[in-house]
């Protein structure tokens, strides 16, 4: 019997020999191997660094593979941010400090602003165009600025049921040969453009009406007709307002807008609205349509 368990322990002190016999061996192979390793890696590195390509190479993988980690671990808000940003935006933003304004521009937009609820910032920039736009036109900037708030209460996008587009409400498909200069007519949409080819076609209608009232009335699709629908003189009346605040007067920004040509007799007083389309005044001869 103790022949057989020292059989058994010189078994077990044998097979305890060769376990750490190899794993000396398997610890001695791995140091060897991450040694080559390093020495490969060191040995890569120095040959890299003196290969400007292979350099630009590596980097550029290193911070692509970085920037995907990011953005991999990046809030869902933060990555939508980054994708949807365009810094160049700003570039097609109708708008102006009001501060750039003169004293006379800042109380005209300042007013429009409250009266109409918009922004003063793109009201600026608006003003500025008027201003600009009605010098080389020989016309008041306040009227320019009277029939944008009558026909469109300053609202871009407006359309009427007879295709009057934009701030001034020019008919665009009519008009189209005006809006070539600006890249077409998709421009009755861009606030500025409006402004300009409105003014030009507000010129042409004053200068074949021979006045400014007649040619508002042409202006609007109505000279044939019997009444404009009270266009003309609501024109005219928010056109005095402006003026009274070019002027440095006080004027509520919610005052009545009471046509120039009814207020002596006494008629309703009414809200500012946008004017009427030609349609609802009735059918436009092609001689005004043409006009309008």
């Amino acid at each position: 019997m103790t022949r057989a368990l020292r059989v058994r322990d010189a078994i077990g002190e044998s097979a305890t020999v060769f376990l750490k016999d190899v794993g000396h061996g398997l610890l001695e192979v791995s140091h060897n191997m991450l040694a080559l390793v390093g020495l490969l890696i060191v040995a890569g590195a120095v040959f890299a660094l003196g290969r400007p390509e292979l350099r630009q190479s590596a980097e550029t993988h290193v911070l692509g593979w970085l920037q995907a980690r990011h953005e991999a671990r990046a809030e869902p808000a933060e990555l939508l941010a980054s994708q949807l940003s365009e810094p160049g935006a700003i570039t097609r933003a109708t708008a102006a400090d009001p501060k750039e304004l003169t004293r006379q521009q800042a109380a005209v937009a300042h007013w429009i602003s409250r009266r109409y609820r918009v922004a003063p910032e793109p009201i600026s920039r608006l003003v500025q165009e008027a201003w600009a736009v009605g010098e080389r036109a020989n016309l008041d900037p306040t009227l320019i600025l009277a029939i944008m708030a009558v026909e469109s209460s300053f609202n871009p996008f407006a359309q009427s049921s007879v295709g009057a587009q934009g701030l001034m409400q020019v008919m665009t498909k009519i008009h189209d040969d005006k809006y070539e200069a600006f890249g077409g007519n998709h421009a009755a949409f861009d606030p500025v453009t409006n402004l300009r080819v409105g003014v030009q076609v507000l010129k042409e209608c004053i200068s074949r009406a021979g006045s400014l009232e007649a040619g508002l009335r042409y202006y609007v699709g109505a000279a044939n007709l019997e009444d404009d629908g009270g266009y003309a003189g609501k024109v005219l009346a928010e056109q005095a307002n402006l003026r009274q605040i070019a002027a440095g007067k006080s004027v509520p920004a919610n005052v009545a807008l009471i046509p120039v040509s009814t207020a002596a007799s006494g008629a309703q007083r009414s809200e500012p609205q946008p004017a009427a389309a030609p349609a609802e005044q009735g059918e436009p001869t092609e001689q005004v349509a043409w006009l309008r």
